[in-house]
């Protein structure tokens, strides 16, 4: 149950990286909809890996981790469904999604070394 600063700070920077884009979306491209999942998503996982900072057991821990990845994985699908719809462009879809599933990399493998299946 140590702190993951570069974890942590990875998921801040995402969750920097989604304000601006929903920002965009709202003020550019008027989209008020999926912009606005996008950024409760997106903003939720490093939200969830700060609780998981501050938990009490190690199962705490381990839920905390699962829903910032769960999170992750939400965000992934908003943003492809912005791109597919045309209200963000291939190269922006690209480097955010990628940052996204670094995150999910990441995320799933500290979850592998916290479950123990007995």
């Amino acid at each position: 149950m140590k702190k993951d600063n570069v974890t942590y700070e990875k998921a801040y920077k995402f969750a920097i990286r989604i304000v601006k884009a929903f920002q965009y979306l709202r003020e550019n491209k008027k989209e008020f909809v999926l912009s606005k999942q996008m950024l409760r998503s997106g903003t939720s996982i490093g939200a969830n890996i700060a609780e998981a900072n501050g938990a009490i057991s190690e199962a705490d821990f381990s839920s905390k981790i699962s829903l910032a990845y769960k999170e992750c994985l939400e965000t992934k699908y908003w943003l492809s469904l912005l791109k597919d719809t045309d209200y963000i462009n291939e190269r922006t879809f690209e480097s955010i999604y990628m940052d996204a599933d670094e995150l999910a990399k990441i995320l799933f493998s500290i979850l592998k070394t916290t479950r123990i299946d007995k």
